[in-house]
């Protein structure tokens, strides 16, 4: 069975793509499950950018033979807040700083927003995604379109999902479930993309 290594060892994000890409005949893991330490700097001005350099990076560290039989699956997403002309965008995940966590971004984000009234409050999440290997380097986007609220709702998710209310949904993030958040996800929609043009080449990538 051949290998895909999500380049990243964020629990959330490794589950939600391991269940979009579950058909597949993959062993899917996480760097750290591949045994892989590779710090790759997010320096790029694009999310595409910054995955495929991810991406890149990780798998040109494999060892030769490995690299006959491994995929490297790399996302790069965030938020884009219409009002924000597009912040946090790539700074999403360090928008409070460097070491700051989710709370801190939300409390920072709900600052920048405070007294902007609610049709002003639109914003997407984007997510770029870069699926590398031998004879294969396929690229894909997606969004989910939204708006941000003045609080907080809902227990789940991470980052930024108990903020966005997601108009597919009618909820935020944070309030869906993760199965109703696969069907709408940025993510998701990324993924199923990837997914269609993964399925006009398996069988030339051996999975």
């Amino acid at each position: 069975m051949k290998k895909l290594i999500i380049a990243s060892n964020n629990g959330h994000k490794v589950e939600e793509i391991k269940e979009i890409l579950q058909d597949f005949d993959l062993e899917i893991l996480s760097l750290k499950e591949a045994g892989i330490y590779v710090d790759v700097e997010e320096d790029q001005d694009t999310f595409l950018g910054n995955a495929h350099k991810k991406a890149f990076e990780i798998y040109e560290a494999l060892p030769e033979e490995e690299k006959e039989v491994t995929f490297v699956l790399s996302d790069d997403s965030g938020l884009a807040v219409d009002h924000l002309h597009g912040a946090p965008g790539v700074y999403s995940a360090r928008y409070a700083g460097e070491g700051h966590d989710d709370q801190a971004n939300n409390v920072k984000l709900l600052s920048a927003l405070q007294g902007v009234q609610e049709d002003a409050r639109g914003a997407k999440f984007v997510s770029a995604v870069v699926f590398l290997g031998k004879g294969v380097d396929l690229r894909v986007e997606g969004e989910a379109k939204g708006r941000i609220l003045e609080a907080l709702y809902g227990e789940g998710g991470f980052g930024y999902d108990p903020l966005f209310y997601s108009y597919d949904l009618e909820k935020t993030f944070g309030e869906a479930t993760a199965e109703e958040k696969n069907q709408v996800s940025h993510r998701a929609h990324a993924l199923k993309k990837l997914m269609k043009e993964l399925k006009i080449i398996e069988d030339r990538l051996g999975f």
